[in-house]
């Protein structure tokens, strides 16, 4: 009888221990009993503000033409944010001036063109499959081509034309990190002012 007492006494005892040790309130809906965890030892994380984390690419654009558009962003102040991505793109269509015949011919054409205050042309050579034409841009679609020209004859040149044109040509996209409404906003903005072009977001 003793020893029963004793052990009955002992059970209590664990009981006892065991109940002060868990709370009913830390027992999962499953069963499984959740340990008790120092107060002292909690730290409270912040949570994580997300930052603006778009990207927008805007082209294309040809190596003469890559230094004037980056000067249009200039008033961003994008710093970092701004890099580069090289491509080559197929140019399905293209304005120009039709071949002048000589080089005298092309270059006094040249001289016509910047008297009207355009300086976006290519003086195709003797080499090329247009001797003596004038390139105004290479597109991707016609729509934009019919942009350029558009543009052009505003500016008082009426010998241009659009025509297909099936090329490899080296292109640049300047890309924009960190991108917020308000700053996808103002690109949209300068991305208007240039004919042709495309603001998308980055690949």
């Amino acid at each position: 009888m003793r020893a029963v007492f004793l052990a009955l006494v002992a059970a209590n005892l664990l009981f006892f221990a065991w109940s002060r040790y868990y709370s009913a309130d830390e027992t999962a809906a499953d069963g499984v009993v959740l340990k008790r965890s120092d107060p002292e030892k909690l730290k409270i994380v912040p949570a994580t503000i997300a930052g603006a984390s778009g990207c927008l690419e805007w082209g294309s654009f040809t190596a003469a033409e890559s230094p004037r558009a980056e000067k249009a962003l200039e008033p961003l102040a994008l710093g970092p944010r701004l890099g580069q991505r090289r491509t080559e793109e197929t140019a399905g269509w293209w304005v120009f001036i039709p071949s002048q015949a000589s080089r005298s011919g092309a270059f006094r054409q040249a001289a016509e063109l910047k008297a009207l205050g355009v300086n976006d042309f290519f003086v195709m050579g003797e080499e090329t499959d247009i001797p003596w034409a004038l390139s105004l841009g290479v597109f991707r679609s016609e729509r934009a081509a019919a942009a350029r020209l558009a543009s052009l004859r505003e500016r008082g040149v009426r010998n241009a034309l659009v025509g297909k044109r099936d090329t490899l040509v080296p292109r640049i996209w300047l890309q924009v990190k960190g991108v917020d409404p308000a700053l996808e906003a103002r690109l949209k903005d300068i991305a208007r002012q240039a004919e042709g072009s495309e603001l998308r977001p980055c690949p």
